[in-house]
């Protein structure tokens, strides 16, 4: 005979999927924080609108998966020495911006975090190392119209805009 015991209510997966509920709905009122382009349109609200809205899904369907569960999920043992080289790599890349221009740091930053995070592939990182700003660069400013920041000392796109 075997006995099912109640579902455990706070086991790792729905804290996380709290966690994550409750920063998507404060992104949410964030991103109303934002003010509208000067013709009305959402226009800068538009993708971190989508982001919070996201990180408010995935928090709900983690709660839910944690729920119907009902067990503790262990989670990977913490790695310090990632999260340090995480936060030097984000503040050298915000620093490298300013200096070469957003498409050569994120070429150069996007191979990195990947590293960070178990990517050895070269193959992987080549790719990453291109297709980031490329697909970044589109999105916002191609796409969202954002002002990209442009390095003091080089930036890329002087060169592909022929300035």
């Amino acid at each position: 005979m075997t006995s099912t015991a109640p579902p455990e209510l706070m086991n790792q997966t729905t804290i996380v999927g709290a966690v994550l509920t409750v920063f998507g709905i404060a992104a949410l009122v964030a991103c109303f924080q934002i003010d509208l382009d000067r013709d009305g349109g959402w226009g800068a609200r538009i993708f971190p609108l989508a982001a919070a809205g996201a990180l408010v899904v995935l928090g709900l369907v983690e709660l839910a998966k944690g729920l119907r569960e009902g067990r503790a999920i262990p989670l990977p043992a913490f790695d310090g020495w990632a999260v340090t080289g995480l936060l030097i790599l984000a503040l050298g890349y915000a620093w490298a911006i300013g200096l070469v221009g957003y498409l050569v740091s994120t070429a150069i930053a996007a191979p990195l975090a990947l590293l960070l995070f178990g990517i050895r592939d070269w193959r992987g990182l080549l790719a990453a190392a291109v297709l980031c700003p490329v697909i970044y660069h589109l999105i916002f400013f191609v796409g969202l119209g954002v002002f990209p920041p442009y390095g003091r000392w080089f930036d890329l796109l002087d060169v592909i805009q022929g300035y």
